[in-house]
């Protein structure tokens, strides 16, 4: 048994598909889609960070490549 909230009658219910317009949704997957890719670049540069450091380098130099300060790649990247 289902109980049906206010937002629901105030939501979809209340649209007629015969006179509303569509809309595609191109720019909501758009945005999706750009937040994946977000996502996967923040874990790829994690990663990249890590094996840097595994390797030996410095924090002065990942940060170089950051174009940020050793402290500031530290304090964003270093182990907590």
């Amino acid at each position: 048994m289902s109980i049906k909230t206010s937002r629901d009658t105030i939501g979809l219910d209340t649209l007629n598909p015969t006179d509303h317009p569509a809309r595609d949704a191109v720019n909501f997957r758009r945005i999706l889609a750009a937040r994946q890719h977000i996502a996967h670049a923040e874990t790829e540069l994690r990663d990249a960070v890590k094996a840097a450091r595994d390797a030996g380098d410095s924090w002065t130099v990942i940060a170089a490549a950051l174009d940020t300060t050793r402290q500031a790649a530290q304090q964003r990247f270093g182990e907590n």
